[in-house]
């Protein structure tokens, strides 16, 4: 657009204001050609915005919210500045910045890097943090000579990083200084918040700007921490853990006998079967252990003179098992006439149908076919 259509526009329009239609300007410059501004032109300035002239790279004068009429009258700083008389009524020359003062919310910040903490619970600890802030401008002259400058147009994104880093940098020294584990500052985020915002708003202050708020929407902690959490959550819930073992076997025990076709049945059978009954005999023994220890003494040997045997099962020795467990064995098809087994006192194993003591546990039994 030529010069001539320019100036034209400026001698015809008298209102000086500023429609925001977006949701991140911090500032916005009043554009007027060769920044020319009629005597008695109205200014007129919203709620959530303040108005900042700027003559020669000085401040002018600053205007609140409401419709002012631009003479001497309401310029004064700046009649003084140019040396007007009363009455003056021609153009003046001076750079109109709109300032928005509302509230910017969800902004987001993070710490650069772990905080190194010293925790009871775990020892030293490496932590991280996030969350959202909200700012607005609370001084509009300084916010424009210390921030702005000549911007035109600046937004948040002008100030955002330097907001975050500020943010992410005192955290880390506010949670160590909470003295509390890390487990514990999950519980105190708001508190964290708080710290944070009354640590920081004379820095933001001498930017012309108010943090109005911090939110700290989560602690971050290592891997290897978290897993201890939750391990030490797991065995919380189960209480007794022995008890929880012996359960854990029991079922395993049924399972295997319901399986016949897998792996216990197809080379473990009895094998696993007797072996998950030991453990589960030691974790209860444990359990009822002298004083109530986990891990006390051994199970105590037979009662003198009760007859036990040691069965081998797949070429791998067991037991020793009294003669209640040898013949729930035998009726469940475990313990055969063929099965080799051995007691105190027997020079070599032998089957357990050719002994006396364990014949009897067949007699109800037919013998293997001829030929079979």
């Amino acid at each position: 657009m030529i010069d001539w259509v320019k100036k034209l526009q400026a001698e015809l329009i008298d209102i000086v204001q500023w429609l925001d239609d977006s949701n991140n300007t911090l500032a916005y410059r009043f554009e007027r050609h060769q920044n020319e501004i009629k005597y008695g032109a109205k200014l007129v300035v919203r709620e959530g915005q303040m108005a900042v002239f700027i003559n020669e790279g000085q401040l002018a004068d600053v205007f609140k919210p409401g419709t002012h009429t631009l003479t001497t009258q309401n310029l004064p700083i700046l009649a003084t500045l140019k040396g007007w008389k009363y009455g003056f009524e021609s153009p003046f020359k001076a750079e109109v910045y709109f300032v928005s003062t509302r509230k910017f919310t969800d902004l987001k910040w993070g710490t650069p890097g772990p905080a190194t903490m010293r925790d009871k619970d775990f020892g030293v600890v490496r932590a991280t943090a996030f969350g959202i802030y909200a700012i607005r401008v609370s001084d509009p002259a300084t916010f424009i000579k210390d921030i702005v400058g000549t911007d035109g147009h600046f937004t948040t994104d002008g100030i955002q990083e330097n907001l975050r880093g500020k943010l992410g940098t005192r955290i880390k020294e506010v949670m160590p200084e909470l003295g509390m584990s890390v487990i514990d500052l999950e519980s105190k985020v708001t508190e964290l918040g708080n710290r944070l915002r009354e640590r920081l708003n004379p820095e933001f202050g001498g930017m012309g700007i108010e943090l109005v708020e911090v939110q700290v929407q989560d602690i971050g902690l290592p891997e290897e921490v978290e897993t201890a959490i939750d391990k030490r959550g797991a065995i919380a819930a189960i209480g007794n853990l022995q008890a929880y073992a012996a359960y854990e076997t029991a079922g395993a025990i049924k399972d295997a006998a319901q399986n016949p076709g897998g792996a216990a049945g197809a080379g473990m059978g009895l094998g696993a079967g007797m072996a998950m009954g030991a453990q589960m005999a030691n974790v209860m023994g444990g359990a009822m252990g002298v004083g109530g220890a986990a891990g006390g003494a051994a199970m105590p040997p037979p009662l003198p003179g009760a007859v036990s045997f040691h069965v081998a099962i797949n070429g791998q020795q067991a037991g020793p098992f009294d003669m209640a467990a040898l013949q729930s064995q035998a009726a469940g098809g475990q313990l055969k006439r063929d099965t080799l087994v051995w007691k105190a006192g027997m020079a070599q194993w032998a089957a357990a149908g050719s002994l006396p003591e364990l014949a009897g546990l067949f007699a109800n039994m037919p013998p293997p076919i001829p030929g079979a």
